[in-house]
């Protein structure tokens, strides 16, 4: 199949629902907001280019998300993504009022997540985040993956086990079975259930 067998709304479609959640897992995989838009229009333009495939595809959203850590492997192959985190956040502007307030609070809770997903190894982040942030099924997070649903399920107990000790989210704890609430782009809330909730 050819570029010309695009259906150009069905793919503009699909690019306008999929662009936050892309952005917010590029996010969430250790890009600045700057890296994370970049790697999501990387991806979309593969999506473009190979989209009769993505249409044909048995999963689409495994498909596209293994598309989205292919890009992100090769940008880091050709330059190193360092994580940006900061001892310090700013302050907040002077009468800027609630809004201010709301802001540096989705600030505080986004760098803590950046933090606590930065203490997992890659393979283990890569889990969380295409399940909870990316809102993938254990299913599609294996295929996405290319690994058996079995090595999605033990990875996700040690990372949730690992997360649920850290001290960056030690605010967002409440009981043994509900858990915190992290959207770093203010769309929707991302509930990360415990261990427990997981079996």
């Amino acid at each position: 199949m050819t570029h010309e067998t695009v259906d150009e709304s069905d793919f503009a479609d699909y690019a306008r629902e999929a662009w936050g959640t892309l952005v917010r897992s590029a996010v969430f995989l250790g890009c600045s907001l700057h890296e994370a838009e970049d790697l999501a229009q990387t991806t979309l333009v593969r999506c473009y280019t190979a989209w009769p495939s993505v249409v044909a595809a048995d999963n689409r959203a495994a498909y596209v998300y293994r598309m989205l850590l292919n890009c992100l492997r090769d940008s880091k192959r050709r330059r190193w993504w360092g994580e940006r985190a900061t001892e310090h956040l700013p302050e907040p502007g002077r009468g800027a009022g609630g809004r201010a307030q709301d802001a540096m609070a989705g600030v505080d809770t986004a760098d803590a997540v950046h933090r606590a997903l930065a203490g997992l190894s890659k393979p283990n982040r890569d889990v969380v985040v295409l399940r909870y942030f990316a809102g993938l099924t254990e299913a599609e997070t294996a295929e996405a993956l290319t690994v058996p649903a079995g090595t999605v399920k033990s990875r996700l107990s040690r990372s949730l086990a690992q997360l649920s000790a850290n001290d960056h989210l030690a605010d967002f704890r409440t009981d043994a079975t509900s858990g915190f609430t992290a959207d770093s782009t203010g769309d929707s809330a991302t509930d990360l259930p415990t261990e427990e909730t997981t079996s």
